[in-house]
């Protein structure tokens, strides 16, 4: 009874003194943090982890130091030592992700010019992935290890990997295609968090990243999922992977009357009466003529994908309504020409062929329009195609009484 009381004494003693000390821990580095980012992120992120892991630890080598001797000692101290170690793990995980978060916060992504953030983002995302699955991997596992049974199997386990590896493989073949694929995405830049991207025939931007997946936020709002290994075995459009700014066009049709100077005067007032025109290019060229139109396309730049759209929709409704309003003779018209008919010659009155006969080749007909008459060839090629002369069969017109 001594024993259990001595151990329950110290206990809360060293679970009390821990609590303490975390407590005052925090205290000092938030208020060290009104100063700094890192040590911000640390009393906001590693507080409870902290908090956990320094009572644990306590709590267990009061146990093993001063309880003594008592029913269940090893019992306990076995599932003491289980918590330190998921404690530990949680305090790891933490600190990684707190100079992730660090990381982030010194580029930001709601700028014009964003491209190293994305960048950054996009690696920071996939090894914070990486990085919180490895950790509950290996704490899995070093806590499996603590039980001697475990242990055992483990060692025999060895002894068979190679055939469980090449099996694994086998059947996760696909997966571990998508995580090496979300890897290679992650550090090859072919495409980034918040990138605009065109994909399966849709316009959207990429909303989310992980190593088996990537979702595309389309243009309306739905959400295109998929697998990482599509962007490394497929071709796709990336608007946005050296620059944030974009160039877009807005074509018309019109008649071929349709003056392009005034047109190109208006399309330069548009772009330089909205804020959606980023200065760079405005441009209006007839790139095809056929088909009784001419096409116009306007050539306009923007610094997103989002004000791009709105500017070429801007663009194209401008110019429409500026062709009806003054010159809408050149709308887009089909052209006829309807001519009176010509009177046609009488036909020829047709001469019925006898059997086995061929037709007499027109006297001004020349020798190369005519295959089976004419020429010697011509005759013999007559024969050979026409056949032998049929006898002319008896009137029946004397048999008649």
């Amino acid at each position: 009874m001594t024993s259990v009381l001595t151990a329950l004494l110290a206990v809360v003693i060293a679970a009390g003194s821990a609590i303490v000390l975390a407590e005052a821990l925090h205290w000092i580095v938030k208020r060290l943090g009104r100063r700094s980012i890192l040590l911000n992120e640390l009393a906001a992120t590693a507080h409870r982890p902290f908090l956990a892991t320094l009572t644990v630890f306590a709590v267990q080598q009061a146990v093993r130091g001063f309880a003594g001797d008592f029913p269940g000692r090893d019992l306990v101290l076995h599932g003491l030592v289980l918590l330190v170690i998921a404690s530990a793990a949680w305090l790891v995980g933490a600190l990684l992700l707190v100079l992730e978060d660090v990381a982030l916060a010194r580029w930001r992504v709601d700028v014009p010019d964003n491209l190293r953030a994305r960048r950054l983002k996009t690696q920071v995302v996939m090894l914070r992935r990486v990085t919180v699955a490895g950790i509950v991997v290996v704490t899995v596992g070093v806590m499996l290890m603590t039980f001697p049974a475990v242990r055992a199997l483990g060692v025999s386990l060895l002894a068979s990997a190679g055939l469980v590896s090449v099996v694994a493989a086998l059947a996760a073949q696909s997966t571990l295609g998508n995580l090496i694929a979300g890897l290679q995405l992650a550090f090859s830049d072919a495409v980034r968090i918040d990138d605009v991207v065109v994909v399966e025939g849709e316009w959207g931007r990429i909303e989310e990243m992980t190593l088996t997946y990537v979702a595309v936020q389309i243009w309306d709002d739905r959400r295109l999922i998929l697998p990482t290994s599509y962007f490394t075995t497929k071709p796709f459009q990336n608007w946005t992977r050296t620059d944030s700014a974009v160039l877009g066009t807005a074509e018309i049709d019109v008649d071929w009357s349709a003056p392009v100077e005034p047109m190109r005067a208006e399309l330069r007032s548009v772009c330089e009466g909205t804020e959606l025109w980023d200065g760079r290019v405005c441009v209006l060229q007839v790139t095809d003529a056929v088909g009784g139109m001419i096409r116009l396309r306007a050539l306009v730049s923007a610094g997103d994908a989002g004000s791009l759209w709105d500017l070429r929709c801007l663009v194209r409704e401008r110019l429409v309504a500026w062709v009806f309003e003054h010159r809408r003779d050149s709308l887009p018209r089909l052209r006829a020409d309807v001519a009176p008919a010509e009177p046609t010659e009488p036909a020829e009155p047709r001469i019925p062929m006898q059997a086995g006969r061929r037709p007499a080749a027109g006297p001004d007909a020349p020798d190369d329009a005519r295959v089976f008459s004419g020429a010697g060839d011509g005759d013999e090629r007559a024969a050979t195609f026409g056949g032998p002369e049929e006898p002319a069969r008896p009137s029946t017109s004397g048999m008649r009484q």
